[in-house]
């Protein structure tokens, strides 16, 4: 079943590249007491992902702070060292934390898996944004397959 608004987030952990190497981050304790704007792709660089939406999170960051979001954070079926480089090489900096959810526990917790084996890609992650307050999703846009519309920075701003 698909996570819904109102929902709390499911605990799991996620992975994160650092100067020491990667480290777990646990969704319960990265979630709670604040307000994060996650969104996922179904691919570090990958054209779209790449192009527009890692981009556009980076640029409005401080447009989102503004509005009281804390954290802005990806997520993607990708490992932590192919998301710390999708990070630097994006500008994500301290603007965008990149969370690797190599095996796609995060994905199938929420429900919101889809399956890309037909461009040799296996179970990844939809294309989606969420608002996450205190642990509890208050805001969720999933794409249509192939779209980019409402998992965008500037939808998510619109709707803060």
């Amino acid at each position: 079943m698909t996570i819904q608004i109102g929902d709390k987030i499911p605990a799991t952990t996620f992975i994160k590249a650092t100067p020491d190497g990667p480290q777990p981050v646990d969704s319960d304790s990265f979630f709670q007491g604040r307000k994060v704007a996650l969104f996922s792709v179904p691919g570090a660089f990958t054209p779209t992902c790449s192009a527009r939406h890692l981009p556009g999170y980076v640029e409005k960051s401080d447009e989102f702070k503004a509005k009281g979001v804390d954290e802005i954070a990806c997520t993607a079926v990708n490992d932590a060292f192919v998301m710390g480089a999708w990070g630097d090489s994006g500008s994500a900096g301290d603007k965008v934390t990149m969370l690797a959810d190599g095996n796609g526990d995060f994905a199938k917790a929420v429900g919101l898996t889809m399956d890309g084996s037909k461009f040799g890609m296996g179970t990844r992650g939809q294309r989606y944004s969420m608002l996450v307050d205190d642990g509890v999703v208050k805001q969720l846009n999933v794409e249509e397959p192939g779209a980019f519309n409402v998992s965008s920075a500037d939808y998510m701003l619109e709707r803060l």
